[in-house]
């Protein structure tokens, strides 16, 4: 019997800093690592048939990272933006971005919109680029429009609770069932705090620019020998 792959899965990319330090060389280095990271690891989540995937690419704190690095991280995503955009199409993969998009510069903004547009019929594997993302910010901004629309008589406020996801980024991208943290930290970090409910954590020792294919498959076999309960008993699980 085909054991039942995460549909969903979020990764905390870390440890791209580390990565070149190890080696003597500039942060921008293991940035640059990372981002061949993404490709194989998108490719590879395409191939085993993993409907969304959400990589935390740069948050909300890290505008207060050193203003040299922030812009070298730009750069390397107009430019993973320009080369990979016609590969992705190609390999079925449908971008998204979550975030406070108005905060990037305007050049990747716009690469950003374009690749979207590009790739929107797409419908093998969703990518979802959380950028100037933040978990806390996502639940506040998704609070502030509804509340807008409790005021507007759009929404009631019976309805708040349950429609309340429809207010969320992307709100058609499901909740994570299985969340990866690279390099040895065992925190969430404010990622996707509303979506990782119920997610299975995965933390492993690798760091991310070293995260190949094969520690994506350990992260999914460990996936599935979890049990699942969703506040449901052991019994009321294996009874369904």
């Amino acid at each position: 019997m085909r054991k039942k792959l995460p549909k969903h899965i979020g990764i905390i990319m870390d440890g791209n800093g580390r990565w070149a330090k190890r080696r003597g060389l500039p942060r921008v280095f293991g940035h640059k690592e990372g981002v061949k990271a993404v490709k194989r690891i998108v490719s590879y989540a395409a191939e085993r048939g993993i409907k969304y995937l959400s990589l935390f690419a740069f948050s909300t704190e890290n505008w207060n990272r050193p203003k040299d690095e922030v812009s070298a991280l730009m750069k390397l995503l107009n430019e993973y933006l320009q080369k990979e955009i016609n590969e992705l199409i190609e390999k079925g993969v449908s971008l998204r971005v979550s975030g406070r998009v108005d905060m990037l510069p305007d050049e990747t903004r716009q690469k950003l919109l374009d690749a979207i547009e590009l790739s929107k019929n797409n419908n093998k594997l969703v990518l979802n680029l959380c950028l100037s993302y933040g978990g806390r910010s996502e639940i506040i901004d998704a609070a502030k429009n509804a509340a807008m629309d409790v005021a507007s008589g759009k929404l009631t406020l019976e309805d708040f609770e349950s429609k309340f996801d429809n207010y969320l980024y992307n709100p058609d991208i499901p909740d994570i069932d299985l969340l990866i943290r690279t390099s040895g930290e065992q925190r969430i970090s404010n990622f996707m705090l509303y979506r990782i409910a119920y997610s299975e954590l995965y933390f492993t020792q690798t760091l991310w620019p070293g995260f190949y294919e094969d520690e994506l498959d350990l992260a999914i076999d460990e996936y599935q020998t979890r049990q699942r309960r969703f506040g449901k008993t052991d019994e009321q699980v294996k009874g369904n």
